[in-house]
């Protein structure tokens, strides 16, 4: 496939999704109007369906749908050639490559009719438009500024959260958002500030080196940060033709391919574990060779060139396939639920209001007081999913807050292995000399809080999994209640109307009449909480995830490290110094070095442990607090609206006459009407599924 024919397809298919996306979110728009204006007409009739929850839903879906983008993470070392990649891209010189190696900037590129920049602070401050131009001046420092920045530890804009770069490109008008971040190599609190993007991001498109296979930092970051999160991750090879210049005979094609293959070989042993989904092997799926600057180069010359070798149609292919197919897909599949649950709702209540309009006042209150028992048992399934909720939350709460204990008092058990991996080269004529201190101190420093944020990555790793196995276990638990509470809405159906109600054995768990609160306990309908990302853990319709982040964050890596290391760098060098100017041997120095490192470690975990439990207890209980209150709130809103359904036909048939062939006909014009958008919903998805096919 040429570059211009995997460009034009890329752009086609975006083009395709973001029709269907626009014309469902005009669907559900339609639909919540439709069932909004049957209920105020309703109440000069028989009364309001209490269809309330299902106009929020919709509506709330409806924007997010008509808002919704395909969100690109940019991650990778500095010098890897990030910004000549994004300018190959999107085809056109945007991004300089001295912008974001040397700012702490994290950069949102995305569509806007005109070229600007909009710098959002962290402090309060209003947001700030400049121009481009202004942009570039501003926030752009010189590589050894920001060296020493790093250093100093300090940022060089302390204040600025990030901008958001608007630009008129095909590419972006179709919905694609990049979010470029800073180099890997940098702080750890820059670091973190990439990490915190990761669960908001559709992909994350990593930019490697060929001149520089999978370097230790690489490896260190992909195996702390991305392996075992479940994320979808494009490894890019960038500067794949410096593989023939590194040659001494560019020429000799038997030497190229023999460099390649060793390359290859390299790449391949050390990505192919994060290329598996499902047990499916996706390597040349997800890994590939790049040459952005012969990219850049054709497409500044000719927007229209053909990139063949360059690796970009190949990549392209396989990013448009990844988000048009699979994640557009998935994300228009909820619509399709959400728009079918809506619908359902309004015919299960039409048939219920339809036999009810003949009968007088008091045999209607005679009916309605029937089902009272009914109606206490659906509180009681509330009430039992609510106390399952709770007992899992403080299970885990108190079990995930104990593994950070026992892991951080470990920490001192296992440090003189763990550290070897990271400490400094040590040359201790370096640490005697007083104009060398001050460098090794700050290398002894990063290495120290590189070992901190890694382990507890892997922490916060272990602790993810146990809480998604908990949220699996009550997704199962709300499959079940709401089985139970269906049963009984049945039997409240039965016995108003004294007919019997059909069930489609046969029904998914999408499809089937399973209430709304358990499709969303279930995270069949994340997307109507607005969770376009698609992030969310397989049990529960919000993302967990961002809930613990922030938690997390206020552990504060930074301080413990500011703490230990204020602590114990004065002891070690005094370690080191005695052993004096003749002690020359660098084996017996690092094992000074690590054995003093640990010393003073000890004696600060128990603290740490002691204190930040408390937090992790805090952000655990939160994550499932957070999703109790909603599933109450679901719960109690479906009950409170059955009840008033019927109140509201009670308190017009006392009050008025109702027409009962106007109202037959108004009530079977709201299901023409809502079955009609229905369709056109059907129709977009089954289409675009056959355009996949």
């Amino acid at each position: 496939m040429t570059n211009q024919v995997a460009a034009d397809k890329f752009i086609n298919d975006l083009e395709r999704v973001a029709q269907v996306r626009s014309s469902m979110s005009v669907c559900l728009s339609r639909l919540a109007d439709t069932i909004n204006q049957a209920e105020l007409a309703g109440e000069s009739s028989s009364g309001k369906l209490s269809l309330e929850r299902d106009i929020e839903d919709i509506t709330v879906a409806s924007k997010n749908l008509k808002q919704g983008v395909f969100r690109l993470l940019v991650l990778g070392d500095m010098k890897r050639g990030k910004s000549t990649f994004l300018n190959a891209l999107i085809g056109e010189n945007l991004l300089p490559s001295d912008v974001n190696p040397c700012t702490a900037v994290l950069t949102v590129l995305r569509y806007g009719p005109e070229k600007k920049v909009t710098i959002h602070f962290n402090d309060g401050k209003s947001p700030q438009q400049l121009d481009f131009q202004s942009f570039k001046y501003k926030y752009t420092i010189d590589p050894a500024e920001a060296k020493k920045l790093e250093q100093e530890k300090k940022q060089a804009f302390p204040d600025v959260d990030y901008a958001v770069v608007e630009y008129p490109l095909m590419l972006l008008e179709k919905g694609i958002e990049i979010v470029d971040s800073p180099g890997l190599n940098d702080t750890e609190a820059r670091n973190e500030l990439s990490l915190g993007y990761v669960n908001n991001c559709h992909a994350i498109l990593f930019v490697m080196r060929a001149s520089q296979p999978c370097t230790l930092g690489e490896r260190r970051y992909l195996e702390n940060y991305i392996k075992g999160r479940g994320l979808t991750v494009f490894f890019l090879i960038n500067a794949w033709d410096q593989v023939r210049e590194s040659l001494i005979d560019p020429d000799d094609i038997e030497e190229l391919n023999a460099a390649e293959n060793r390359l290859r070989q390299v790449f391949k042993a050390n990505l192919a574990e994060y290329c598996h989904v499902d047990g499916r092997d996706i390597y040349d799926e997800r890994v590939f060779e790049l040459s952005s600057i012969q990219a850049l180069r054709k497409r500044l010359k000719n927007p229209q060139a053909g990139l063949e070798g360059t690796g970009f149609p190949e990549f392209m292919g396989s990013l448009n396939t990844f988000l048009t197919r699979e994640r557009a897909i998935a994300e228009l599949r909820q619509v399709r639920t959400l728009a079918r649950q809506a619908c359902n709702h309004t015919r299960e209540a039409i048939e219920r209001r339809l036999p009810l309009l003949d009968k007088d006042v008091n045999e209607l209150k005679q009916r309605i007081g029937s089902v009272e028992p009914e109606f206490n048992k659906l509180t009681t399934i509330r009430d039992q999913f609510q106390k399952e909720i709770i007992n899992t939350r403080d299970t885990q709460a108190r079990k995930i807050s104990e593994s950070f204990r026992s892991y951080v008092l470990n920490l001192g058990n296992t440090f003189e292995t763990d550290f070897l991996r990271y400490q400094p080269e040590l040359n201790l004529l370096d640490f005697l000399s007083n104009g060398k201190r001050e460098a090794f101190n700050a290398a002894l420093q990063k290495a120290f809080e590189q070992y901190i944020t890694d382990k507890f990555s892997a922490w916060t790793l272990t602790a993810e999994k146990d809480i998604n196995a908990a949220f699996r276990e009550l997704s199962l638990s709300a499959a079940q209640y709401g089985a139970s509470y269906s049963q009984v809405t049945d039997q409240i159906t039965e016995k108003l109307t004294g007919q019997q109600v059909r069930v489609n054995p046969a029904a998914t768990p999408e499809d089937d009449n399973s209430p709304g609160w358990a499709k969303w306990a279930m995270g069949l309908l994340s997307l109507s909480r607005g969770n376009l990302a698609g992030v969310a853990l397989a049990g529960a319709g919000f993302d967990w995830k961002n809930i613990l982040l922030n938690y997390f964050t206020v552990i504060g890596i930074g301080g413990i490290i500011t703490a230990v290391t204020g602590i114990f760098l004065g002891p070690i060098g005094f370690a080191l110094l005695g052993l004096g100017v003749g002690f020359l041997q660098a084996d017996q120095a690092r094992k000074e070095l690590v054995k003093t490192t640990k010393k003073e470690l000890v004696k600060y975990l128990p603290q740490l442990a002691h204190e930040q439990s408390q937090t992790v207890y805090d952000a655990v209980k939160e994550c499932f607090d957070s999703y109790e209150r909603e599933v109450s709130k679901r719960i109690n809103d479906d009950i409170t609206s059955r009840k008033s359904e019927l109140d509201n036909l009670l308190k017009q048939k006392a009050t008025r006459e109702i027409n009962r062939e106007s109202e037959l006909k108004r009530l079977k014009n709201l299901q023409e009407d809502v079955i009609e958008q229905l369709q056109k919903i059907e129709t977009a998805y089954s289409n675009l599924l056959a355009y996949y096919s």
